[in-house]
């Protein structure tokens, strides 16, 4: 347990944040699920309208840390290979 008075305000800073990236990290999953379900479904033009508003949404994760950048482009990437392969 936190003794000094800034570790407790740590320890709550902690906590906020934690709870602000479980909910942008939910957020992320949420869109990348509405590009799979869409490819799943084989609908080329709803998984396309999906990606487009999912693309910000893992920009936005990758900029605020909760994902690697590089772990962001690489799931656009492979998501639209996977509506690519629909044809």
């Amino acid at each position: 347990m936190a003794n000094t008075s800034s570790a407790k305000k740590a320890a709550r800073k902690i906590a906020a944040r934690t709870e602000d990236n479980k909910s942008r990290r939910s957020r992320m999953r949420t869109f990348i699920r509405r590009v799979e379900e869409a490819i799943t479904a084989g609908d080329k033009v709803v998984a396309n309208a999906a990606l487009k508003e999912a693309q910000p949404e893992l920009a936005r994760a990758a900029g605020h840390g909760i994902v690697h950048k590089n772990l962001a482009d690489r799931k656009v990437s492979r998501l639209n290979s996977r509506i690519k392969a629909l044809a």
